[in-house]
């Protein structure tokens, strides 16, 4: 019995760490093409974007770490990390949307951004289902915890895709930072949980 009880957890830990390096190799990737597209349409959303492909690779990073080793003190330094990377990204996604605000800052229509935004979206939140699943069967608070900021990763993907598609379509170059506004509340809230849950 025990022989069979490690074996489905060493499955389960091989999943965690394939969920975890696909979300590293699409963010990686993400990066380059957001740079591409964020210079070519002067879009200050895809830039943002590719700032949040950075912090979800260093959530994967951490987790990454985690799953390699045991130990509770361990978890709570991984969570403190995820938790930091949240604030990190609610504090640049207000600056953001409230600069792109004041200055009425109008981007270029880009296609390409929209193609990535979109399949962004998808691949995201399909590796947020399998890390909330994965991390529930571990018992693993920090992969359920990185599955959120991937959920995030791919809710912001939507808001940055409204925003071009709303700016392309109808000249909606507000749309994108008034949708920040949202993930603001959201990656605040989850820094706040997990903060709060370490006291």
């Amino acid at each position: 019995m025990q022989n069979i009880e490690d074996a489905a957890r060493s499955r389960l830990l091989q999943r965690g760490f394939a969920l975890e390096y696909v979300t590293l190799a699409w963010n990686v990737i993400g990066i380059v093409v957001l740079a591409i597209t964020a210079v070519t349409a002067r879009s200050v959303a895809l830039a943002g974007f590719g700032l949040d492909s950075l912090i979800e690779i260093g959530a994967s990073t951490v987790v990454i770490w985690e799953l390699s080793g045991t130990g509770e003190a361990r978890q709570c330094r991984a969570l403190r990390l995820i938790g930091i990377a949240f604030a990190g990204l609610a504090v640049y996604l207000l600056v953001q949307s409230t600069l792109m605000l004041a200055i009425g800052y109008h981007p270029r229509p880009s296609v390409g951004g929209i193609v990535w935004s979109t399949l962004t979206a998808v691949v995201m939140f399909v590796l947020a289902f399998g890390k909330a699943r994965t991390g529930a069967a571990l018992s693993n608070p920090v992969l359920r915890t990185e599955g959120r900021v991937t959920l995030v990763d791919g809710i912001l993907a939507v808001a940055v895709l409204a925003g071009l598609v709303g700016n392309a379509a109808a000249g909606w170059w507000w749309a994108d930072p008034v949708a920040g506004y949202v993930l603001v509340f959201y990656a605040a809230r989850e820094a706040r949980t997990i903060f709060g849950g370490q006291q």
